[in-house]
């Protein structure tokens, strides 16, 4: 029975779907329309409660949250693909710990500005240009660290490439497109040389290949 995964294309679903890619998992996706309120019918509340995306059904098994769905498979097939946790457990406390990081840290402020610019619109209330200087500056003291940090390794959990740092590419890729705030990554110098790096791995370019940049009205998807 083939792996499905129900969401969009795009955002939190992308993390997941990346984590397939480069375990070489085959799956298929079920659209799930958020802005049509999908995520709300009966059907959909039976796989998940919260009415959230993304959710897995592998056979009889059953899993949401994407951060839990990718260590899952990252574990399920440590031995295909892709080592995604480390070889060592030291290294696999730094992988959990920097994934913490960018579901605490990282994540929240980068999330407001997506939603601020490029969703509010299309959820009926205007942008708050005060929320969107707020998460700017909240997510450059972020990078900054994210900076130092690779200043003295090339991934975020040290020199192997980890679901610490597949973990951001679907909202850093809304950062350096849509949202057309690119600076905020090539001002700085380590984090710009690790973005350039991650999002150039076959896995995602074959990804973007497979699921491409959707425009519906004059919004990007990624």
């Amino acid at each position: 029975m083939v792996l499905k995964v129900y969401g969009p294309t795009f955002a939190s679903t992308k993390r997941v779907m990346a984590c397939l890619m480069e375990k070489e998992v085959e799956f298929e996706t079920v659209p799930i329309d958020i802005l049509k309120g999908d995520h709300k019918h009966p059907q959909f509340l039976q796989l998940q409660p919260f009415g959230v995306v993304p959710v897995i059904q592998d056979g009889d098994y059953t899993l949401f949250e994407s951060r839990a769905i990718i260590r899952y498979y990252a574990e399920k097939y440590k031995s295909q693909g892709s080592d995604l946790l480390g070889k060592t457990i030291e290294e696999r406390g730094l992988v959990e710990q920097w994934l913490e990081v960018e579901a605490h840290n990282f994540h929240p402020p980068i999330y407001d500005l997506v939603i601020q610019i490029l969703f509010s619109s299309k959820l009926g209330f205007p942008a708050d240009q005060d929320v969107i200087k707020e998460s700017e500056e909240k997510l450059g003291k972020v990078l900054d660290i994210y900076d130092e940090r690779l200043s003295k390794s090339k991934y975020l959990a040290g020199d192997f490439f980890s679901l610490a740092d597949l973990s951001h590419l679907p909202f850093t890729h809304y950062l350096t497109g849509a949202m057309n705030k690119d600076y905020m990554i090539r001002d700085r110098k380590n984090v710009s040389a690790w973005w350039d790096d991650i999002s150039n791995r076959p896995s995602v370019k074959k990804l973007l290949q497979l699921y491409p940049y959707l425009i519906f009205g004059n919004v990007l998807q990624v």
